[in-house]
C-alpha cells in the first residue's frame, strides 16, 4: 500500500486500522488476508464502556469467495489489547 494512501489511517504496526461501529479491521486490503475484530459486548469501567467479548477472525480478501467462506481462522479474547495483539500474529502468520 503506498504512503500516499495509508495517511488518511491510523497505524498499528506499519499496517492500517480502521474502526467502524462495533468493527475494526487491521491489515492492508491488497494482502491476501486482514484481520478483523468484532466488539461483541462491553462493560463499564470506571464509568466508561470497554470492549469485553472481542471475535477475532482473519479473514481471506479473495473477492471470488463467497462471504460465508472467507473466514481463515477465528477465535475469542475478553480484552482488546490481547484480541489486536494476537490477531496481529496470528494474520502474519496468514501473510507468510
Amino acid at each position: 500500500m503506498s504512503n500516499t494512501i495509508l495517511e488518511g489511517f491510523s497505524l498499528y504496526k506499519g499496517k492500517p486500522l480502521v474502526k467502524k461501529d462495533n468493527v475494526i479491521c487491521y491489515g492492508d486490503p491488497s494482502d491476501k488476508a486482514i484481520l478483523v475484530l468484532t466488539v461483541l459486548t462491553y462493560k463499564e469501567v470506571h464509568g466508561e464502556q470497554v470492549p469485553e467479548n472481542i471475535l477475532i477472525q482473519i479473514q481471506s480478501t479473495d473477492k471470488n469467495l463467497p462471504i460465508a467462506s472467507r473466514s481463515l481462522k477465528q477465535g475469542m479474547k475478553t480484552n482488546l489489547y490481547e484480541a489486536l495483539d494476537f490477531g496481529a500474529s496470528w494474520l502474519e502468520n496468514a501473510l507468510q
